[in-house]
């Protein structure tokens, strides 16, 4: 009874690590200010809000509008205030800090089959 017990406790342990693994990638590359990085787990059809621009773009375009917004906006870095899981769904609430400007940042993401998928980003003034 106690082996079973430690290896449903270490499956436990193990699947609360590779809960996030999409959503901190996506972390990583906002850090970076790496589109590419972030742009891997974008759904199919993408809603983008920007400061000066918001729409749904399908994953290439959403792709361009973010390489962008990076390549205009210096990043030098990017803070989380939360981030959490709600019904499969994960989002992360942070702080994105440019060269010269500071904006509040929120990505959401939905199971899809084996896969968590990026299907909001939101990158407005604070």
């Amino acid at each position: 009874m106690k082996k079973i017990l430690t290896y449903l406790g270490a499956a436990l342990i193990l699947t609360s690590f590779t809960t996030f693994s999409g959503i901190d990638d996506i972390i990583v590359g906002l850090k970076a200010g790496n589109a590419a990085q972030v742009s891997k787990y974008f759904d199919n059809t993408v809603e983008v809000t920007l400061p000066e621009k918001s729409n749904s773009y399908s994953r290439s375009q959403a792709d361009l509008v973010l390489r962008d917004f990076f390549t205009n906006n210096a990043i030098k870095g990017f803070d989380v205030i939360h981030k959490g899981e709600n019904a499969g769904s994960q989002y992360v609430i942070g702080t994105l800090v440019t060269k010269s400007n500071v904006f509040r940042t929120t990505v959401f993401m939905k199971q899809k089959g084996e896969k968590q998928i990026l299907q909001e980003i939101r990158i407005e003034n604070r």
